[in-house]
């Protein structure tokens, strides 16, 4: 779309990679007077599925009563609207007076001072299976009272105990900040009943460890990370934690992927220190939460159901046909705080919510940004400004999606994220009963357009949590772990009898009076160096010789690498030096505010299959799931320009390119050949590796939902013309991504020849609509459209390939 602001003048021209070929063919057009006027515009806008009619818009309306922002933003001239629906939430079911569930009299007045007289249906049922001894699993929306639901039953129990000595309830969140920000109302309930309540995590300094390890409360509030570290190293700390009776493990969907599978194997561990342990776990978006709960702790699990919010919210689904997604999140931002309307913008990666919050700021909108690798300091003061009413928004990550109290939120705008995860955010709209308005902007990508010819697949499409508590890297390292806990008896844990015996061979285990203990000289790097959230190394960044953040590796490569511009808090920065890998750190410096460029990094990779794991025909194409050795290396990058967000740039090649080498997890496939487009074409070869380059593009990027939105946990290599196409785990080790991924690629084959098939784009490449990826290590050169829509029809038709060996010569194309 060309558009003149001074004057009326707009044209609409073909899409081409290179934006003043674009301009030439306007220009042309406007010299032979073929520009349209404003009525054919309007009408070629509609009938090119650009933006909606009138009428389906009213129709979408029917008899809702939209606040004058949501008609602003559904009658948009930009945008296409996909979907509009005004949430109306019943009020939640009431349940027994406080007084009728024989709690403690504390506890009762307490809930009165509060202005408690009635509990909900869902905690009455809760407080009532927990007292009785139940494992429970409680699902609600957020702020519905969910902490109430599990605290107060937890806490009547420690307080009609006659022997109060000793840790007796452990409760978990998924971050420091969390339990810190819960901490304050466990206490107040159990202050009622003279019970204790402490944090113990990574930040309680030396002093507070000792003064609560010589005086134990009754309730210790943690996180998993802790725990593993304490029981591995047996410390005074873990030995206090073997009096505990109950776990409680608060915001359970977070345990997903490689860190549930972790989690799994840290709540075993526990079971084998505490003599009897009562289990109750609580989520606000969790779709299989019995079946999940019931992987993740070992047992049945009961489930309970709740409902809360109140408040009208009017939800729509954009999607950004004539700007990027990022203009209009910005533009939505500017309608909802020109209205003194408090928001949240939720991005799916570090940089969207630098880069949103940086233009939102030239608008003179009052932002701050809110994600991981930020201080915690700076975080919390994210938090508490928000809070207090000053600061108008928070651009973040799903940092925020997790229960922290940030106050009165009346605005949610989220980019393209699964549906029970965006209904999370959502959820914090609208919480005192007001007006909320919450929108879903789809991008300029593969699933986006997908959604925008298909938006009631979006609410299918749920997000699955699972772990896989057989991957062998965890459980490996947590029989090694559980034998540093409390040796292993030769009679005990028969389930993982072949690691054990893999174990004593390697010199790891050693079997002494028929018990299995550690080889700690053996041992001592993989118990420094595992992560149980399946994360790597981080590089400390500096700037004026202070830590401002840190970013793990191997992303750290193509963020950090020298020349680079690094976002942190909204501001940008240019990397003068980065150590690595003798000293790993980064330092940066500042650059002028109106300097016109980011930059993107260009990455080669070649991948080496080490172990496969599961094989199988998908339609009719071989894929293995296996163990991958990935080399990675950073050799250059391209500046940006700001505002413009073309995904090519110039190129500049690095002095000292950056090298790294990790294993993961992944799948290989073996794609048909494009034979009919490579006929066409007099250079064959560069068809046929380009077809494959796009095709793993589509895959990556079209299949993100049908996975639960793990695309941005996952690589891609396409090698060649060989037809090879990896697609592996980004985390060291891997994170349960790919395996999503295996698991469901005939959904994911289906929709990636909707999303090539349905793109009206007629250039040769395709666009970031379809084939381009805007994590493309090569600068999305060497994409094929035609050819990529030929290979997914013929793997969809049931062609038939097998798995070959990669060739030396064939070039990655990442």
């Amino acid at each position: 779309m060309i558009s003149c602001k001074k004057c009326s003048l707009e044209d609409l021209v073909e899409f081409t990679k290179n934006i003043d070929e674009v301009y030439l063919e306007f220009l042309s057009r406007y010299d032979d007077g073929t520009t349209p006027n404003k009525k054919q515009l309007k009408e070629e806008l509609k009938a090119s599925g650009i933006i909606r009619d009138e009428s389906e818009i009213k129709k979408m309306i029917s008899d809702a009563t939209p606040d004058d922002i949501t008609k602003d933003v559904l009658y948009s001239k930009k945008d296409y609207i996909s979907y509009y629906k005004s949430i109306k939430n019943p009020l939640p079911q009431m349940g027994s007076p406080v007084e009728d569930l024989g709690l403690d009299d504390n506890i009762a007045k307490y809930l009165h001072e509060k202005g408690i007289a009635r509990f909900y249906k869902f905690q009455e049922e809760s407080i009532k299976e927990i007292i009785f001894g139940q494992n429970v699993v409680i699902t609600a929306p957020t702020a519905s009272g969910k902490t109430e639901a599990f605290a107060i039953p937890i806490i009547q129990k420690i307080a009609s105990e006659n022997n109060r000595n000793g840790i007796f309830a452990i409760f978990v969140y998924p971050t420091k900040a969390l339990a810190r920000d819960q901490l304050p109302k466990i206490r107040e309930i159990a202050k009622s009943v003279g019970v204790m309540a402490d944090v113990f995590d990574g930040d309680t300094k030396e002093l507070d460890r000792n003064k609560i390890l010589d005086d134990l409360p009754q309730i210790i509030v943690t996180n998993f990370d802790v725990l593993h570290y304490h029981l591995m190293y047996r410390t005074r700390f873990a030995s206090a934690c073997s009096t505990a009776k109950f776990l409680i493990v608060d915001e359970a969907h977070v345990y997903s992927g490689i860190f549930g599978s972790n989690v799994h194997y840290i709540i075993k561990r526990l079971k084998r220190i505490c003599k009897k342990i009562q289990f109750v776990a609580s989520s606000a978006t969790l779709d299989n939460a019995k079946e999940f709960c019931g992987q993740l702790f070992g047992t049945n699990m009961q489930l309970i159901q709740g409902s809360g919010r109140k408040g009208e919210t009017d939800f729509v689904m954009a999607f950004p046909s004539l700007r990027t997604q990022r203009a209009l999140m910005i533009d939505l931002l500017e309608k909802l705080t020109s209205k003194k309307h408090k928001t949240m913008v939720f991005s799916n990666s570090h940089l969207n919510s630098e880069l949103i919050a940086m233009q939102a700021r030239k608008k003179k909108i009052d932002i701050k940004v809110h994600r991981a690798g930020l201080m915690a300091n700076y975080r919390n003061f994210v938090e508490k400004s928000f809070k207090e009413d000053k600061l108008s928004a928070i651009s973040c990550t799903p940092t925020l999606e997790l229960g922290i109290d940030v106050g009165n939120v009346d605005g949610v705008i989220s980019s393209t994220i699964p549906i029970n995860r965006l209904l999370q955010r959502i959820g914090r709209a609208a919480r005192k009963g007001q007006r909320g308005f919450a929108f879903l902007a789809l991008g300029n990508d593969p699933i986006s357009q997908y959604y925008k010819n298909h938006p009631d697949n979006y609410f299918e499409d749920i997000e699955q949590t699972y772990i896989d508590p057989k991957n062998p890297f965890v459980e490996e390292f947590h029989v090694l772990a559980m034998a540093c806990d409390k040796p292993i008896a030769m009679h005990e844990l028969s389930e993982h009898a072949d690691v054990i015996k893999k174990h004593v061979e390697s010199g790891n285990l050693i079997l002494q009076e028929n018990r299995y203990i550690p080889n700690y000289n053996a041992i001592k790097d993989a118990q420094n160096e595992y992560s149980i959230r399946g994360i790597g190394k981080s590089i400390d960044i500096f700037f004026n010789e202070k830590k401002v953040g840190d970013r793990v590796l191997p992303m750290a490569l193509e963020e950090l690498h020298e020349s680079a511009i690094y976002f942190l808090a909204g501001m940008r920065y240019k990397v003068k030096e980065f150590n690595y890998p003798q000293k790993q750190f980064a330092k940066l410096v500042s650059i002028p505010k109106n300097y016109p460029y980011y930059t993107k990094a260009l990455t080669e990779e070649w991948p080496t299959i080490e172990t496969v794991y599961e094989k199988r025909k998908v339609f009719g194409i071989e894929v293995c799931f296996c163990k991958l050795r990935i080399q990675k290396r950073v050799y250059g990058y391209v500046n940006i320009e700001l505002g413009q967000e073309v995904n090519q740039g110039q190129k500049i090649l690095l002095e000292n390119p950056l090298e790294y080498d990790f294993v993961t997890k992944g799948i290989v496939m073996h794609a048909p050949r494009p034979a009919e487009e490579m006929i066409k074409s007099e250079n064959g070869e560069y068809v046929e590796a380009s077809g494959y380059h796009a095709t793993e593009h589509i895959i990556i990027e079209g299949s993100n939902m049908v996975t639960g939105g793990v695309s941005q946990d996952l690589g891609g290599i396409s090698l060649g013309t060989s037809g090879l196409i990896f697609i592996y785990d980004g985390a060291i080790g891997g994170n349960g991504a790919s395996k999503a991924l295996y698991d469901r690629l005939e959904k994911a084959f289906e929709r990636s020849l909707f999303i090539v098939k349905e793109c009206p784009c007629t250039n040769e490449a395709g666009c970031p609509r379809c084939t381009f990826s805007y994590r493309c290590g090569n600068n999305n050169e060497f994409l094929h459209k035609k050819a990529s829509h030929e290979i997914l029809q013929k793997i969809n038709d049931g062609e038939i390939t097998d798995i070959i060996e990669p060739m030396e010569g064939d070039r990655p194309l990442v």
